[in-house]
């Protein structure tokens, strides 16, 4: 077990949990993709898969400009999401399931968002451009990701709010 006693080590064990994360989240993409019940939402989750592609990709930019292999850590608070989306959805029915799934998406989306904010202050601290680089364009996505997925959820709960 590696302690974590460096600013260093803490900042490689979390972008070793952002890892997992993005692997964790492009499987709950891929589930809440089958389980949306509109089109637009499911090209709206597949895009997002592409784009959490991307950005495992540039996790592993982010990990060679520290001259280190990539390497995933745990990363149970997203795991945990994906758990509890899970279950949200196997409760859902009807119309209901669309509202569901974006509340999946947007809570994970929080979380992410976070993570990359604490490692790009770390990567900035310690003068690692390169890394720092990487962790910018996936902060960007996530927040547009996020705003994607908030109009989406307001319109459909405006939707699932309507009168039958």
């Amino acid at each position: 077990m590696v302690t974590l006693d460096t600013p260093q080590k803490l900042f490689t064990q979390r972008l070793g949990a952002a890892l997992t994360m993005e692997y964790t989240v492009l499987r709950m993409l891929r589930d809440l993709q089958r389980k949306a019940r509109h089109e637009d939402l499911r090209s709206l989750f597949r895009r997002h898969a592409q784009e959490t592609d991307e950005q495992i990709s540039n996790l592993g930019r982010a990990f060679a400009a520290l001259d280190q292999e990539p390497d995933k850590k745990p990363c149970p608070a997203v795991k945990v999401l994906h758990v509890e989306g899970k279950a949200a959805i196997r409760l859902a029915e009807g119309q209901i399931v669309d509202d569901v799934v974006l509340a999946a998406a947007v809570e994970s989306k929080h979380y992410e968002i976070a993570l990359y904010e604490e490692l790009l202050t770390f990567a900035e601290a310690m003068g690692r451009e390169g890394a720092a680089e990487a962790l910018r364009a996936n902060l960007a996505q996530e927040r547009e990701a996020l705003d994607e997925l908030r109009q989406a959820a307001e319109r459909v709960a405006q939707e699932t709010l309507q009168p039958a």
